[in-house]
């Protein structure tokens, strides 16, 4: 058996206010302009669909989505830096769609950095698409700002 195999599953579990600080943490390492600890509190008390991916109580992953009538959006997707490239962006987001496919939503958008080539891809490999663009939409250096490309999965019952 290799070790992977020995390895505890992954679990998605609801975003709890204990939770904020390493999330947190894993933001600011994860981005150049991160939520704030605060934002993802703000989220929490707004009710929107939170969740953390842990391994053994280790947080591997988070999402945040908000949830509207007939449809669902995904307001921050984040795998660990060092956790990436094990797919557990693509499980976190299976799960999401099934989520979101439960309460009713029938299409999934978001918002991506157009320099972000690696998330891009991998909601492509799900099977969202491109559907435009928002100008200056993201901060990204003092006086700069970059455009976000919008994209969006029909969520089939």
């Amino acid at each position: 058996m290799s070790a992977l195999a020995q390895l505890p599953p992954v679990e998605l579990q609801s975003m709890t206010e204990t939770w904020l600080d390493a999330v947190a943490r894993t933001e600011k390492r994860a981005y150049t302009h991160p939520w704030s600890r605060g934002n993802f509190a703000d989220s929490l008390r707004a009710g929107y669909h939170a969740q953390v991916l842990t391994q053994d109580e280790t947080l591997l992953g988070y999402l945040v989505l908000m949830l509207s009538p007939g449809e669902a959006h995904l307001l921050n997707i984040t795998v660990d830096p060092d956790q990436q490239g094990r797919g557990l962006a693509l499980h976190m987001i299976g799960e999401l769609v099934r989520w979101s496919q439960a309460q009713g939503a029938q299409s999934l958008w978001l918002e991506v950095r157009v320099s972000n080539v690696r998330a891009r891809q991998i909601y492509e490999r799900y099977g969202f698409k491109a559907v435009g663009l928002r100008r200056n939409y993201y901060p990204l250096a003092p006086f700069k700002r970059e455009d976000a490309v919008v994209m969006s999965l029909p969520l089939m019952p």
